[in-house]
């Protein structure tokens, strides 16, 4: 497998269809440092009815403007439609969603040299900010 990274995917809800733009040009700083490769970005709407629509990537907001078209043509080809119909099912209806796929570069060295020495992933997860903001208080509560 060479020198991969953890592959992560997030799928983010912007309820009422409201994108303000204000997390690209972070996203966009990650893959200039080095510490992510963007692999799959989509945008998903779900209507009122439920029924559920792709969106062009490159005008989201509708004005003619492109927003992102520094991500236009990103597709690994990882997600599917079955993958876009499951993400909607966590969408309230009136809202859209970025589905993005990406890879840790950051994580790949140190990824690679595990594997060499035999080692071998068993387990991965993440611990949601709320969880981590009250074990944190809790711990300093009781000091």
């Amino acid at each position: 497998m060479g020198e991969v990274g953890p592959i992560d995917y997030l799928v983010v809800e912007f309820p009422g269809n409201r994108m303000t733009g204000e997390g690209f040009p972070i996203l966009v700083d990650l893959v200039d440092r080095g510490l992510i490769r963007i692999l799959d970005l989509m945008f998903v709407r779900k209507d009122d009815d439920g029924s559920v629509t792709g969106m062009e990537i490159a005008d989201l907001t509708g004005d003619g403007e492109l927003d992102l078209a520094v991500f236009e043509g990103v597709s690994s080809g990882l997600l599917g439609q079955d993958d876009i119909e499951e993400a909607a099912t966590a969408l309230e209806p009136g809202s859209s969603a970025g589905i993005l796929v990406y890879e840790n570069l950051w994580a790949a060295p140190f990824a690679a040299a595990l594997r060499r020495g035999g080692a071998r992933m068993v387990a991965s997860g993440r611990i949601p900010v709320p969880a981590l903001v009250a074990a944190l208080d809790a711990t300093e509560a009781a000091h």
